[in-house]
């Protein structure tokens, strides 16, 4: 086999990450994060832009550097062409189409989507045989998107479910916002959880027919009982902010396993992958291990540094369309819209 030496890059929401495969295998991967966004308490496109316009260079530069290859080796580009914040997508397409045309490479568009699902296949050795078998259900839960998702290839994705209004890490940041604590939510709710008691509180867990989601609903339970416990003790959120992060936490995942328990028997498939940022969260993980007890599933749960955006991901699926000749026209425009196709 000849050698594949594939260039990822994404610039979806506000990390700035290149990779570097070889035949597959994951050489480098190499990510730089925006801090400016926290005084804020929420990722702002015009400065998320601007700050992947500073960072691009460098961090391809560093993936190249640590995957010790130079650029004339590369055999394609792939990048993340939506969906995602505008300014954001364009400094990475941009990058991508001038850095592919420079060299007279192929480029390869990546669906930021897809990539999520198929960190499951990032291999760091030659050896790693930790892949889920095709077909497998995929449960897709970020800031932007909640999704459960039928796996037939890395081509072929069928959503059986999703968020009708918010996504599970958007309703996550925004409680823990009105809670005082800070952006990004989620780790601060992950720890705070990690010492509270689950079932302190009980949330509304809305009721939507088939496998779909809604969060909103909860999100307005958890305001509205904040404001009424906030009003007889101003200093309540302090003093029991553990057992409403655990409570809120075990609503959420709640929520989210419920649908996935559905989907798993609806498909019969067992082989089940969790995928996306709110996978780091620990409750979520953990509920995964007590279902592959208790229903005899097959769990797949990516490392830490695949759950987040990252390039390596986008890498992996420009692997598999190099090998397909699946290239992309240096026209492809970039789209911000939700979608797997």
């Amino acid at each position: 086999m000849d050698d594949i030496y594939i260039l990822g890059i994404e610039s979806s929401c506000d990390d700035t990450s290149a990779a570097v495969l070889h035949n597959g295998v994951l050489l480098s991967n190499v990510t730089a994060s925006q801090d400016v966004h926290r005084a804020y308490g929420g990722v702002v496109p015009e400065l998320a832009s601007r700050a992947h316009m500073q960072n691009i260079v460098p961090v391809v530069d560093q993936a190249l550097k640590r995957a010790g290859i130079v650029k004339e080796q590369l055999s394609a580009v792939a990048f993340t062409r939506g969906p995602g914040l505008m300014g954001s997508l364009l400094v990475g397409v941009s990058f991508a189409k001038g850095f592919a045309r420079s060299l007279g490479i192929p480029m390869i568009d990546v669906n930021h989507l897809q990539g999520h699902v198929m960190a499951h296949f990032i291999k760091e050795s030659d050896d790693d045989t930790n892949q889920p078998p095709l077909p497998f259900i995929c449960l897709l839960v970020s800031g932007g998107n909640s999704q459960i998702v039928k796996v037939n290839a890395y081509n072929d994705m069928e959503v059986l479910g999703q968020t009708i209004d918010d996504a599970a890490g958007e309703a996550i940041d925004k409680c823990s916002k009105v809670m005082g604590l800070g952006y990004p939510g989620g780790p601060i709710i992950d720890k705070l959880a990690r010492q509270g008691n689950p079932h302190a509180y009980k949330f509304a867990e809305p009721q939507i027919p088939g496998l779909n989601y809604s969060f909103s609903g909860l999100k307005t339970s958890f305001l509205y009982n904040l404001r009424d416990w906030v009003k007889e003790d101003p200093d309540f959120v302090e003093h029991h902010k553990e057992d409403i992060a655990a409570s809120l936490e075990f609503t959420i995942v709640d929520i989210l396993m419920k649908k996935l328990r559905k989907a798993v028997k609806e498909t019969g498939i067992k082989h089940v992958a969790v995928a996306g940022g709110v996978s780091a969260n620990n409750g979520l993980r953990n509920a995964f291990y007590d279902h592959a007890k208790r229903f005899g599933w097959t769990v797949y749960i990516p490392k830490f540094s695949y759950t987040t955006d990252n390039a390596a991901m986008i890498g992996m699926v420009g692997h598999f369309k190099y090998q397909a000749k699946e290239y992309c026209d240096i026209s492809a425009p970039v789209f911000s819209k939700v979608t797997f196709s």
